[in-house]
């Protein structure tokens, strides 16, 4: 399996660390606006290799030169001013055009690839992806609120004092504000946990973890690149693993021609099926709600990608 990270900031030099103490792919590239970046990233890594299990091939290479790759992780990003922001649309009109730049190049070099996109505002750049590089939804997957539904389940453990793997609930939506909790269906070894003033209460807390953490280190990196390892290893592993995903999809529950994070299962192939939780008629109102707000969204941002 060869893994290429497309991005050398600090979100995608996580990924590529834990990838290697991972030993998730046989060969690892890493590419960035900057060689000499991804060079060292690179080399940093070839000698951390001493202390694992066994042998991996780490390159480092320029964007136009990643081909052939079996998974390319879109990590890359303008860079920001440093301060906290309440909106991670902000880098909206400048990512996606990058990306207008970025993925068509990629997608010609890595025909076979499947895309997984970090990049901010996450739904949108997702959206775009899946356009500009012609590949089929289920080859583009963006790592949405798969983050999010980690914080919620790791608030609910603190509270239900049950381990979070073993809680099933997810957050879906926007990777963003627009982002809501399937609390009616979400259980603890068959027991539902109900949706209570205090469960609604961790999950406002989730809305402004990122935000929070980004406030007191200047950045996030740790949470969201296991998250994407935990993506990687599905596909790598064939695993078929369910998790929420943002997927440019053309109808899920009555909602057309969108791009958010739904439940889906992943394997060697990427998105392999669509799943449909069962919702309350809020839950349902709040799916509504985000949608049109993320379509609205994506309209604004890429109009001519839409339809």
């Amino acid at each position: 399996m060869k893994v290429a990270i497309i991005g050398t900031g600090r979100v995608g030099s996580s990924i590529a660390y834990a990838l290697v103490l991972k030993q998730t792919c046989e060969h690892l590239v890493i590419s960035g606006r900057s060689y000499e970046k991804a060079r060292g990233d690179a080399l940093d890594l070839q000698h951390t290799l001493a202390f694992c299990t066994r042998p991996m091939r780490i390159e480092a290479c320029t964007n136009e030169q990643v081909m052939g790759a079996d998974i390319v992780v879109i990590a890359a990003s303008v860079a920001t001013d440093g301060q906290v922001s309440k909106s991670r649309l902000e880098l909206g009109d400048r990512n996606t055009a990058m990306f207008r730049e970025l993925i068509p190049m990629l997608a010609a070099n890595n025909p076979n690839a499947l895309l997984i996109i970090i990049t901010n505002p996450l739904d949108v750049m997702t959206y775009a992806a899946a356009k500009l590089s012609g590949f089929l939804s289920n080859r583009v997957l963006g790592v949405g609120t798969l983050v999010d539904s980690a914080r919620f389940r790791t608030l609910l453990s603190q509270e239900e004092h049950i381990h979070p793997d073993d809680l099933r609930t997810y957050v879906l939506g926007e990777h963003g504000p627009n982002q809501f909790p399937i609390l009616s269906s979400a259980t603890a070894g068959g027991e539902l946990l109900y949706d209570t003033p205090g469960h609604r209460d961790l999950f406002n807390q989730v809305i402004e973890a990122g935000f929070e953490v980004y406030r007191l280190k200047g950045y996030t990196n740790y949470a969201i690149a296991t998250a994407t390892c935990m993506v990687i290893e599905a596909v790598t592993f064939d695993e078929y693993r369910t998790m929420p995903l943002a997927t440019r999809f053309d109808d899920w529950m009555g909602i057309q021609d969108n791009c958010f994070s739904i439940p889906v299962v992943v394997g060697r192939n990427g998105i392999v099926r669509h799943l449909h939780p069962e919702m309350s008629e809020e839950e349902r109102q709040n799916l509504q709600t985000a949608a049109a707000a993320i379509k609205s969204t994506i309209i604004s941002l890429i109009p001519d990608l839409v339809g």
